[in-house]
């Protein structure tokens, strides 16, 4: 008599291992620092998220979780990210959403505490949705009144926010889209802050933003 073994399924396990390649990318690029970031890739109702407090140059796809849309743990030994109500409420927002990257990258966190709203220092704001970036009033870390804020200073088809005296967060068709966009929300930060050691910023007008617009739409 032949026996034939079959292995569980693992749930998302080509999301899990995404996660780690883009958990080592943004260490490798500066955007995060140890533990202080975290990401998540949604599949239909499921949602890969790395693990609360893991350095993310270290995480195996083991280690990252898999919950549903109500942040019930589906799948994972360790306890998923303290931030997962955030990302749970971005995606209730953004129903083609498909990744959620959050860091605390030094020049994001350098705007988010000290203005209301990332102006339009360059046209590339347009790549993030909007004429500016706003940020969101502050609230402790994982909790669901931050998770409201965020996902009201993304309303209006954003893919992009700061978080007040705490960092940023990007929303992306894919992991790979949502990083792209990390990394021009916190180039715009740097041009700003960078900017005011020169003099003071000149914030392109409403009428200059449209008219970028409509050459991008050529």
């Amino acid at each position: 008599m032949i026996v034939i073994r079959l292995e569980a399924a693992v749930l998302l396990e080509d999301e899990r291992r995404e996660l780690c390649e883009f958990g080592r990318l943004i260490v490798e690029s500066g955007l995060v620092v140890g533990s202080s970031g975290n990401l998540s890739v949604r599949r239909g109702r499921l949602i890969a998220v790395t693990p609360s407090g893991a350095p993310l140059e270290r995480m195996t796809p083991d280690d990252c979780v898999v919950v549903d849309l109500s942040g019930t743990v589906v799948e994972g030994t360790r306890a998923p990210s303290s931030e997962t109500p955030m990302h749970l409420a971005l995606y209730e927002a953004d129903p083609d959403a498909g990744a959620v990257v959050h860091t605390h990258a030094v020049f994001g966190a350098v705007v988010a505490t000290t203005l209301p709203v990332l102006p339009a220092i360059h046209y590339n704001v347009l790549l993030l949705g909007g004429h500016d970036v706003r940020v969101a009033p502050y609230a402790t870390y994982g909790t669901r009144e931050l998770a409201a804020a965020v996902r009201e200073a993304v309303a209006g088809g954003r893919s992009a926010a700061l978080l007040a005296n705490h960092g940023g967060v990007t929303v992306g068709r894919d992991l790979t889209q949502a990083y792209d966009r990390t990394r021009v929300l916190e180039w715009l930060c740097e041009v700003y802050v960078r900017s005011l050691a020169v003099g003071t910023p000149n914030i392109l007008t409403a009428a200059e933003l449209a008219a970028v617009e409509r050459r991008m739409a050529q």
